[in-house]
Protein backbone atom coordinates (compact mmCIF):
# COMPACT_ATOMS: atom_id res chain seq x y z
CA UNK A 1 0.00 0.00 0.00
CA UNK A 2 1.23 3.45 -0.75
CA UNK A 3 0.04 6.67 0.94
CA UNK A 4 0.08 9.94 0.22
CA UNK A 5 0.71 13.28 3.00
CA UNK A 6 -2.62 14.42 3.36
CA UNK A 7 -2.14 17.57 5.99
CA UNK A 8 0.72 17.96 8.68
CA UNK A 9 -1.43 17.46 11.88
CA UNK A 10 1.33 18.96 14.11
CA UNK A 11 4.50 20.37 13.42
CA UNK A 12 7.88 20.26 15.89
CA UNK A 13 6.49 22.96 18.34
CA UNK A 14 3.24 21.51 18.61
CA UNK A 15 4.72 18.01 19.14
CA UNK A 16 6.64 20.16 22.14
CA UNK A 17 3.88 21.52 23.84
CA UNK A 18 1.87 18.01 23.63
CA UNK A 19 4.61 16.04 24.71
CA UNK A 20 5.17 18.98 27.86
CA UNK A 21 1.66 18.64 28.38
CA UNK A 22 1.58 15.07 28.55
CA UNK A 23 4.76 15.34 31.41
CA UNK A 24 2.78 17.39 33.07
CA UNK A 25 -0.53 15.54 33.45
CA UNK A 26 1.43 12.26 34.23
CA UNK A 27 2.93 14.24 36.89
CA UNK A 28 -0.16 15.39 38.47
CA UNK A 29 -1.56 12.38 38.34
CA UNK A 30 1.01 10.23 40.06
CA UNK A 31 1.26 13.34 42.34
CA UNK A 32 5.15 13.39 41.89
CA UNK A 33 8.08 11.00 41.14
CA UNK A 34 7.13 8.23 43.92
CA UNK A 35 6.89 4.90 42.29
CA UNK A 36 6.33 6.37 38.43
CA UNK A 37 8.04 3.96 35.89
CA UNK A 38 7.44 5.51 32.39
CA UNK A 39 7.69 2.39 29.97
CA UNK A 40 7.55 2.58 26.18
CA UNK A 41 6.66 0.89 23.53
CA UNK A 42 9.27 0.02 20.74
CA UNK A 43 10.18 1.94 18.87
CA UNK A 44 8.37 5.88 18.93
CA UNK A 45 6.80 5.01 22.07
CA UNK A 46 10.19 4.56 23.59
CA UNK A 47 11.61 7.76 21.95
CA UNK A 48 8.15 9.69 23.41
CA UNK A 49 8.83 8.02 26.93
CA UNK A 50 11.95 9.36 27.21
CA UNK A 51 11.18 12.85 26.31
CA UNK A 52 8.35 12.59 29.17
CA UNK A 53 10.96 11.34 31.18
CA UNK A 54 13.69 13.92 30.69
CA UNK A 55 10.97 16.55 31.31
CA UNK A 56 9.63 15.10 34.33
CA UNK A 57 13.25 15.08 35.46
CA UNK A 58 13.93 18.66 34.90
CA UNK A 59 10.45 19.38 36.83
CA UNK A 60 11.41 17.38 39.49
CA UNK A 61 14.97 17.16 39.40
CA UNK A 62 14.70 12.99 40.03
CA UNK A 63 14.64 10.65 36.80
CA UNK A 64 11.47 8.32 37.29
CA UNK A 65 12.18 4.70 36.05
CA UNK A 66 12.74 4.08 32.62
CA UNK A 67 11.84 1.08 30.76
CA UNK A 68 12.03 0.02 27.17
CA UNK A 69 8.79 -2.82 25.87
CA UNK A 70 9.08 -5.08 22.80
CA UNK A 71 5.71 -6.89 22.16
CA UNK A 72 6.73 -8.86 19.36
CA UNK A 73 6.06 -12.06 20.56
CA UNK A 74 3.09 -10.93 22.39
CA UNK A 75 1.25 -9.68 18.69
CA UNK A 76 -2.23 -11.65 18.45
CA UNK A 77 -0.90 -11.02 14.54
CA UNK A 78 2.47 -12.45 14.84
CA UNK A 79 1.87 -16.06 13.14
CA UNK A 80 0.03 -14.27 10.55
CA UNK A 81 3.06 -12.12 9.54
CA UNK A 82 4.69 -13.65 6.89
CA UNK A 83 8.42 -11.55 7.14
CA UNK A 84 10.68 -12.63 10.13
CA UNK A 85 9.84 -9.93 12.90
CA UNK A 86 12.56 -7.33 13.80
CA UNK A 87 13.39 -7.64 17.31
CA UNK A 88 14.23 -4.43 19.08
CA UNK A 89 14.38 -5.68 22.89
CA UNK A 90 13.04 -5.68 26.42
CA UNK A 91 14.66 -3.02 29.03
CA UNK A 92 13.05 -3.02 32.33
CA UNK A 93 15.53 -2.75 34.83
CA UNK A 94 14.06 -2.40 37.83
CA UNK A 95 11.14 -4.35 39.65
CA UNK A 96 7.66 -3.62 38.44
CA UNK A 97 5.79 -4.71 41.81
CA UNK A 98 4.08 -1.98 43.40
CA UNK A 99 5.10 0.88 40.93
CA UNK A 100 2.85 3.17 39.16
CA UNK A 101 3.23 2.20 35.45
CA UNK A 102 2.68 4.29 32.24
CA UNK A 103 3.20 2.68 29.13
CA UNK A 104 3.88 5.41 26.23
CA UNK A 105 3.16 5.04 22.59
CA UNK A 106 2.94 7.09 19.51
CA UNK A 107 -0.68 6.28 18.16
CA UNK A 108 -3.57 4.42 19.60
CA UNK A 109 -6.00 2.49 17.19
CA UNK A 110 -7.37 -0.86 17.31
CA UNK A 111 -5.73 -1.23 21.09
CA UNK A 112 -4.28 -4.70 20.28
CA UNK A 113 -0.92 -3.25 20.21
CA UNK A 114 -1.69 -2.05 24.12
CA UNK A 115 -3.40 -5.39 25.04
CA UNK A 116 -0.21 -7.04 23.93
CA UNK A 117 2.00 -4.62 25.75
CA UNK A 118 -0.18 -5.04 29.05
CA UNK A 119 0.68 -8.95 28.60
CA UNK A 120 3.95 -8.53 28.10
CA UNK A 121 4.40 -5.98 31.61
CA UNK A 122 2.15 -8.30 33.56
CA UNK A 123 4.91 -11.32 32.35
CA UNK A 124 7.43 -9.13 34.08
CA UNK A 125 5.80 -8.38 37.01
CA UNK A 126 2.71 -7.23 38.94
CA UNK A 127 2.43 -2.83 38.59
CA UNK A 128 0.14 -1.53 41.31
CA UNK A 129 -1.09 0.45 39.03
CA UNK A 130 -0.59 0.95 34.72
CA UNK A 131 -2.00 3.56 32.73
CA UNK A 132 -1.75 4.61 29.12
CA UNK A 133 -0.07 7.65 27.13
CA UNK A 134 -0.17 8.54 23.83
CA UNK A 135 0.55 11.23 21.58
CA UNK A 136 -2.45 10.73 18.86
CA UNK A 137 -5.44 8.68 19.29
CA UNK A 138 -6.98 7.64 16.19
CA UNK A 139 -9.58 6.17 16.76
CA UNK A 140 -11.15 3.18 15.61
CA UNK A 141 -11.05 0.71 18.35
CA UNK A 142 -11.32 -3.29 17.95
CA UNK A 143 -10.61 -3.86 21.80
CA UNK A 144 -11.75 -2.01 24.66
CA UNK A 145 -9.17 0.25 25.31
CA UNK A 146 -8.56 3.95 26.08
CA UNK A 147 -5.41 6.31 26.80
CA UNK A 148 -5.33 7.82 29.90
CA UNK A 149 -3.13 11.00 28.85
CA UNK A 150 -3.84 11.62 24.88
CA UNK A 151 -1.65 14.43 23.22
CA UNK A 152 -4.04 14.72 20.28
CA UNK A 153 -7.40 13.18 19.30
CA UNK A 154 -7.10 13.01 15.73
CA UNK A 155 -10.34 10.63 14.35
CA UNK A 156 -9.40 9.08 10.94
CA UNK A 157 -11.47 8.51 7.79
CA UNK A 158 -11.05 4.99 6.15
CA UNK A 159 -8.11 4.90 3.78
CA UNK A 160 -6.35 7.56 6.32
CA UNK A 161 -3.41 6.53 8.24
CA UNK A 162 -1.38 8.77 10.57
CA UNK A 163 2.26 9.34 10.97
CA UNK A 164 4.27 10.22 13.63
CA UNK A 165 8.23 11.61 12.79
CA UNK A 166 10.03 12.02 15.23
CA UNK A 167 14.36 13.12 15.00
CA UNK A 168 15.34 10.04 16.61
CA UNK A 169 14.13 7.95 13.55
CA UNK A 170 13.15 10.33 10.94
CA UNK A 171 15.41 13.58 11.47
CA UNK A 172 11.89 16.12 12.40
CA UNK A 173 9.25 16.10 14.41
CA UNK A 174 5.96 16.09 13.49
CA UNK A 175 2.48 14.17 12.82
CA UNK A 176 0.99 14.05 9.06
CA UNK A 177 -2.36 12.81 8.17
CA UNK A 178 -1.73 10.39 5.30
CA UNK A 179 -4.53 9.29 2.40
CA UNK A 180 -4.19 5.67 0.52
CA UNK A 181 -3.06 6.57 -3.05
CA UNK A 182 -5.00 5.93 -5.52
CA UNK A 183 -4.53 3.06 -7.90
CA UNK A 184 -3.69 4.51 -11.96
CA UNK A 185 -6.27 2.93 -13.53
CA UNK A 186 -4.61 3.68 -17.51
CA UNK A 187 -1.92 1.06 -17.82
CA UNK A 188 -0.80 1.24 -21.45
CA UNK A 189 -0.69 -2.00 -23.11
Amino acid sequence: MTFNEKACLIDEQGMQRTIQRLAHEILEWNRGVEKLAIIGIQTRGVYLAERIAALIENLEDVKPEMGRLDITFYRDDFRARLKQPELRGTHIHFELEGMHVVLVDDVLHTGRTIRAALDAVMDIGRPEFVRLAVLVDRGHRQLPIRADFVGRNLPTAPGEEVQVHMRESDASDAVYLMELAEEDDDVEA
